[in-house]
């Protein structure tokens, strides 16, 4: 079933939290517990005739062992699926219980469920919730009023709650690794540019925007191309925060190569090396005089692969005499080396050890694809040694449909959540992990992208935010250029997390994926220092960069980690 994202602004947007209570706390009987509870029901995605909600139950008084939450509906919306709970409705009235593995709730603790639903004219959250028929009002409720006055003074309440306990995730920021120059995607090489709400909703911070602050373009062998991108260029650079544009070439005129073709790769002939250097500073200064600056600029994209479309074919010794003899004419740039298809160091080692062509490069490029086959998904100790950051400039990866079908325009679909969790954000993780400074994905603007392309094949609402966009935003927006990866360590509850740790702009940003198939509850973080602030976002098949519940405590916040996702966590400090 085709669904689209409605922007109609009576309807709860995408993300939106809303805490929903009773004003009224009911009576319990003498003798019974003391009862409480607090509910965040939050709508993480909704489409026409349909929406996904998140639940979380904040137990304010006696432990339970099990748990049984009710509410009703005001405007006739039916739930359709659930997970983590056993949920039944009847007519507006619905009732979700604990499943075998969350039924005990701590004094303080929470507990999480999530379903989906569907709604005709509007889709209203409910007023008012009861956790085992006591309603949720915010405050623990007393067992009973006393009749007379207590024999001795209550003890004075604590001016602050007490310490959370043994962490399960320390970030340790004394320890540093690489600064990160950002996250993002490429325009259309030979198609149309992005239009100004494209790149708005791709760069852009705000509410179901998505953060990126790079954009890959491709740098045409015909001057009189160069002009197409430059308005979308323009409004990347001035609406997004710091955002970098890398220039890639695919070949060079036709009538400097070896084969005269545009295609099918062949080589730069040598006496046209200063042309070439020319013809790539004339780029840069043409996008400088419409007000772009480019920040890096590639000498080749894929110099070994030559393929019946745009390309040029080089050697690793041919790149690195390239870029000696030729570089410092490219100027108001920094340039990049090799963008090889599986980060082959034989395209880029013979520019690192030669001192004057090292000394004309900024950063050390590579594809994904084959990389984590080959074993160079890790560190490059070449690159480090020198100073030079390497950046994952492009992969493409949509196999989740098989010979096509519309799941990409499905928000809630398993086998493209899977594919995204699984393949596209795991990457992304270990590309951190082996102290890479970027992370390019290829079109953002793609029906297995960031954004819709409209195809209709393909189910996609062209210029609205995809599950791939989301997931990928949990990165692209709160790890800013410039922050730094420190190191953390985990428990063992904490073992089946996939995690990174970031500083920069007085915050500290964690991302967490979590693969597995059962949630991590109260995972208790442990900053270096106490914490003024904690918010948690968090990406999963049935929620799009929808905020989720924290509690601080001076350096500690406690969250809980759903199965099958990807969370964000931002202290500020």
């Amino acid at each position: 079933m085709r669904r689209r994202r409605v922007t109609n602004a009576a309807m709860v947007s995408a993300g939106a939290v809303l805490l929903a209570s009773t004003a009224v706390a009911m009576a319990v009987p003498a003798g019974a517990a003391a009862a409480g509870c607090s509910v965040d029901y939050g709508v993480s995605s909704q489409w026409q005739g349909g929406f996904g909600a998140n639940v979380t139950i904040t137990n304010l008084g006696d432990a339970v062992t099990s748990w049984t939450l009710t509410w009703s509906y005001s405007a006739g919306q039916t739930v359709t699926q659930a997970w983590n709970t056993t949920l039944t409705q009847s007519g507006a009235a619905v009732t979700a219980r604990n499943v075998s593995y969350n039924g005990a709730i701590a004094t303080n603790g929470t507990a999480s469920f999530g379903f989906n639903g569907s709604w005709t004219s509007s889709n209203p959250a409910p007023t008012s919730f009861a956790l085992n028929g006591v309603a949720c009002t915010g405050d623990p409720a007393p067992t009973t009023s006393p009749t007379t006055s207590p024999s001795t003074s209550p003890s004075t309440p604590p001016t602050s709650a007490p310490p959370t306990g043994p962490a399960d995730i320390t970030v340790n920021s004394a320890t540093r690794y690489q600064t990160l120059d950002g996250f993002g995607a490429a325009q259309s090489i030979w198609g149309s540019a992005w239009s100004t709400a494209d790149t708005q909703t791709l760069v852009g911070m705000g509410a179901n925007q998505l953060g990126l602050s790079i954009v890959r373009t491709g740098l045409s062998p015909v001057s009189s191309e160069w002009s197409t991108h430059v308005n979308s260029l323009k409004t990347a650079k001035s609406y997004g925060s710091g955002v970098k544009i890398l220039a890639s070439p695919w070949t060079a005129p036709a009538a400097w190569k070896t084969n005269n073709s545009r295609v099918n790769g062949g080589k730069l002939k040598t006496d046209y090396y200063d042309d070439y250097a020319n013809h790539l500073n004339s780029y840069v200064q043409y996008m400088r005089g419409q007000g772009v600056n480019i920040d890096v600029t590639s000498v080749q994209n894929e110099p070994d692969w030559h393929p019946d479309y745009d390309s040029m074919d080089w050697s690793g010794t041919e790149l690195r005499n390239f870029v000696r003899d030729q570089g410092t004419k490219v100027q108001n740039t920094r340039l990049m080396v090799a963008e090889a298809v599986n980060l082959n160091y034989g395209y880029t080692d013979p520019t690192l050890t030669d001192t004057t062509a090292r000394n004309n490069i900024g950063y050390i490029g590579g594809h994904l694809y084959g990389t984590e086959d080959s074993g160079r998904l890790r560190p490059y100790s070449l690159a480090e040694q020198y100073n030079k950051p390497v950046w994952m400039t492009e992969w493409n990866y949509h196999e989740a449909d098989g010979s096509g079908s519309n799941i990409w325009g499905n928000p809630s679909n398993l086998a493209v959540w899977n594919e995204t969790l699984d393949d596209i954000m795991r990457t992304v993780h270990k590309s951190m992990e082996s102290n890479w400074s970027a992370y390019i994905w290829w079109y953002g603007k793609r029906y297995y992208s960031f954004i819709g392309d409209g195809e209709s094949a393909y189910g996609t609402t062209a210029g609205a935010p995809l599950k791939r966009g989301y997931a990928f935003s949990q990165y692209a927006k709160y790890v800013r250029p410039g922050y730094q990866r420190v190191a953390l360590t985990k428990s063992s509850k904490a073992s089946p997390l996939e995690v990174t740790a970031y500083q920069g702009d007085g915050k500290i940003t964690l991302v967490i994926l979590n693969r597995s198939n059962s949630a991590v509850n109260n995972a208790v973080i442990q900053a270096p220092q106490n914490v003024s602030r904690a918010e948690h976002y968090l990406t999963s098949q049935n929620a799009n960069a929808a905020s989720q519940p924290t509690s601080v405590n001076g350096g500690q916040a406690t969250i809980n980690v759903g199965a099958r996702s990807i969370s964000t966590v931002v202290f500020t400090l």
